[in-house]
């Protein structure tokens, strides 16, 4: 069996090669047209889709997931409508292919420009959200790359049909039909094979919990871009808004529990502890948030005094950390020893307070005064993302369809000769 599913691989890994080939000289026009055909086909079949996903939502809580990664894995018409939107807003946007990003002229008489060139093929290793078979299927294609999308158990028939609507749209556009291919056993071999197919796949993009994550960087053989746990801090400063303060935190915390964006720790200044901190977790408790706070706020009603491995959580749940520091730089001291690199917010109307935290902290997004929940590709004009890396190289955070370009050099003479 693991030789079939290895052979399988190996084969989608051929064809989506070849594919790419195709899609580096695609014509932008072609590429829209898919993802608008794309688009069309699974709001006609958006009946057919909500089925599916019925049908693996039985399954989940059979398994016993969790309300967070039901929420995760739970398909309706809106969030079809949403997906539907992300695709036609991926298409609208500029095609990156081709674009320069820089040139310049040489003394020698050569003419330098930096251009934006697909990666290739793109892996996509995903658990829970459906979504993602659309949005990074639909990145994937904008930016000319032929993608091997290998989503969880949990969604194995939500993901076949959103692929299905993908495929019609490549077909409607002319395009070559394996640029988008979904792996088609829950076989974890086929991670594996994945991990190691070094000259078919130029990318591995995993999407899901510290274990997928961790199973890929320590495995793969494809170079990564991660995508590490979402530990997002919200730091409420002395010269924080009350008002602001109390919505932010709210927000962060309760929108949708189960997204990397959610807060999960929450820093309040020692000056403002007792009277805005305490209201913030007021709320919070009343929104059914457990809160397991460190010293000075175990007073507060309804919540429980924290362990020391509370902190550096990623709970994707209505529970969140909560701890008193002296001023801005203990709240990033905190939040360098237990953070991911994710997000981090700060609410304050103190601009240099502001400005201190921006400049001493590499998370990968930095908020001030904004809710977490904002960390996402749609939400930063991308249309949609495809993960948020936290890691240094080429990307960081919401991967978008130009984040899945590389570049190269195209250097025009005229006879020139090196002397």
């Amino acid at each position: 069996m693991t030789l079939e599913i290895s052979s399988e691989m190996l084969d989608m890994g051929r064809r989506a090669r070849a594919a790419a080939q195709v899609l580096a000289m695609a014509p932008a026009a072609a590429k829209a047209q898919a993802l608008n055909a794309a688009a069309d086909a699974l709001w006609t079949q958006r009946e057919d889709v909500v089925a599916a996903n019925a049908r693996d939502m039985a399954a989940a809580q059979e398994k016993g997931l969790s309300p967070a990664m039901l929420d995760r894995l739970a398909l309706d018409e809106g969030r079809i409508s949403g997906i539907c939107d992300a695709l036609r807003t991926v298409a609208a946007q500029d095609d990156p292919v081709g674009q320069i990003i820089t040139e310049w002229d040489r003394p020698t008489g050569l003419h330098i420009a930096r251009v934006r060139t697909p990666l290739g093929v793109v892996g996509v290793i995903y658990e829970s959200r459906p979504n993602v078979t659309a949005d990074a299927g639909a990145l994937c294609l904008k930016a000319g790359n032929a993608v091997i999308l290998r989503g969880g158990s949990e969604g194995f028939r939500s993901n076949h049909a959103i692929h299905a609507a993908l495929v019609q749209g490549l077909r409607a556009a002319g395009l070559p039909e394996d640029a988008i291919q979904l792996v088609q056993t829950t076989d974890r071999a086929a991670v594996g094979d994945m991990l190691r197919m070094v000259e078919h796949i130029d990318v591995i993009v995993p999407r899901g919990g510290k274990g997928l994550v961790g199973l890929v960087q320590r495995e793969a053989r494809v170079p990564v871009f991660a995508h590490l746990e979402g530990i997002c801090h919200i730091y409420v400063d002395a010269s924080a808004d009350a008002d602001k303060a109390r919505a932010v935190v709210l927000n962060a915390k309760t929108r949708r529990t189960g997204i990397c964006g959610a807060a999960e720790c929450l820093l309040l200044h020692r000056d403002i502890a007792d009277g805005l901190g305490a209201q913030i977790i007021a709320d919070l408790v009343a929104a059914g948030v457990e809160m397991r706070v460190g010293a000075g706020l175990q007073h507060l009603p309804g919540v429980a005094a924290a362990a020391p491995d509370d902190f550096g959580q990623e709970y994707l749940d209505k529970i969140m950390a909560a701890a008193v520091v002296d001023d801005v730089d203990a709240a990033m001291a905190h939040i360098r020893q237990y953070g991911s690199q994710h997000t981090d917010a700060i609410l304050a109307e103190d601009d240099a307070v502001a400005a201190r935290f921006f400049a001493g902290l590499d998370s990968a997004i930095l908020m001030r005064n904004a809710s977490t929940q904002f960390a996402d590709g749609g939400e930063f004009g991308l249309g949609a993302e495809i993960g948020i890396a936290t890691g240094k190289m080429h990307a960081r955070g919401p991967v978008g369809a130009e984040q899945l370009t590389s570049f190269k050099y195209l250097v025009t003479g005229d006879g020139t000769v090196r002397a």
